[in-house]
């Protein structure tokens, strides 16, 4: 705009991150009582956080590039978008940018060339996914965050609802009720983060748990896991500052470890659950050289002090986790937790165990 006297002078300013204003008032020393003034510099008008794009926005926006380039988004490539991102601004246009500009795919885009997009996103720690990975250290994002990986019920004390807003205003999460992380994506730079320590003590060969025949040799894994579990276990518990939701952190790092590469790691986990559910989906060919999937799911409980033991409960959820999966079988994992629980040397054990529809699977105690 021109202003008085004839000197151009912006009208008005906008302020784009991951932080409301207000929060620099305490970052840059003043005192965090959020009664007072809300910037150190009082110029904050309003405080927005820019909606989620909807899947129909998403191709929307995508046909920008088609109508600019010719090159096409698959519906399979939106869809998957939408799915990863749940629409998240920064995340659907960082996926295109990375498939169209550095990933430079010629041809219609597919939701193959997104799942690789999101991996490079994730192992390069683009800017965004970084500011929000170094924002679990806060002591109110952790307060939020902790229960939901660890299944626990949540605070209720009125300054954990404060927490949650924040938490939410910071996009990590889907709504303040449900409390579940916003999307995929970032339920995976999460449990990525927070598993980093665990996976620098992995230092078995991830080829080594290949089949002649391609498979992912899941059970001798869960047989490393032990080994592993009993040597690191005890110290891995001690330094992890997720401390409830230590054991689901280390069991997920240590597959992540072994699977990356050959295959992906799903997981599913939200507030009040008191469960962790995962998927291994494994990529092998076929007798005629087409490409078959494997698909491998666990259940994680962590048996508490005072508590009963959680295992009927783990065999119900898995056996429901199974149905919507339409697998016959799976892997029910109980951590231990109490203190009499057996000595570290002696824990792991493998069983075998029914569900309630009368599924076989493979339990094991650790």
């Amino acid at each position: 705009n021109i202003r008085p006297d004839g000197y151009p002078f912006p009208a008005s300013v906008v302020l784009c991150g991951l932080r409301d204003l207000r929060d620099y008032k305490i970052a840059s020393g003043g005192a965090a009582d959020r009664h007072n003034a809300a910037s150190p510099f009082n110029i904050l008008a309003d405080s927005l956080r820019l909606d989620d794009f909807s899947a129909d926005q998403i191709a929307e926006l995508y046909d920008q590039h088609t109508q600019a380039t010719g090159q096409e988004f698959s519906k399979d490539a939106v869809d998957r978008v939408f799915e990863l991102t749940q629409g998240q601004p920064w995340l659907v246009n960082a996926l295109a940018h990375e498939i169209t500009f550095k990933m430079k795919m010629t041809g219609t885009i597919t939701a193959e060339s997104v799942d690789v997009a999101k991996e490079r996103l994730i192992r390069a720690r683009a800017t965004h996914l970084d500011s929000l990975a170094a924002r679990l250290q806060d002591p109110r994002v952790k307060r939020v965050i902790e229960p939901i990986v660890a299944g626990m019920p949540p605070g209720t004390d009125m300054s954990f609802d404060q927490d949650v807003a924040y938490v939410h205003d910071l996009g990590l999460i889907r709504d303040t009720r449900a409390l579940e992380i916003a999307n995929p994506i970032y339920r995976e730079v999460l449990l990525r983060v927070l598993g980093d320590r665990t996976e620098r003590f992995v230092r078995a060969d991830p080829r080594s748990f290949v089949l002649p025949d391609g498979r992912f040799d899941l059970m001798r894994v869960l047989q490393e896991f032990v080994v592993f579990w009993r040597e690191h276990g005890e110290v891995l518990i001690q330094q992890e500052g997720y401390h409830e939701a230590a054991c689901q952190i280390i069991l997920m790092a240590f597959l992540h470890r072994l699977v990356n590469g050959g295959g992906q790691l799903d997981r599913e986990y939200a507030v009040g659950t008191k469960r962790l559910d995962m998927l291994i989906r494994w990529s092998y060919p076929g007798p005629d050289g087409e490409r078959l999937l494997q698909r491998e799911a666990m259940e994680l409980k962590v048996w508490r002090p005072g508590e009963s033991d959680p295992t009927p409960d783990g065999l119900t959820q898995l056996d429901r986790y199974l149905d919507r999966l339409t697998l016959d079988t799976g892997v029910l994992v109980v951590f231990n937790r109490r203190s009499k629980a057996l000595p570290w040397a002696e824990r792991g054990a493998f069983e075998q165990a029914a569900t309630p529809s009368g599924r076989q699977v493979t339990l094991l105690r650790v």
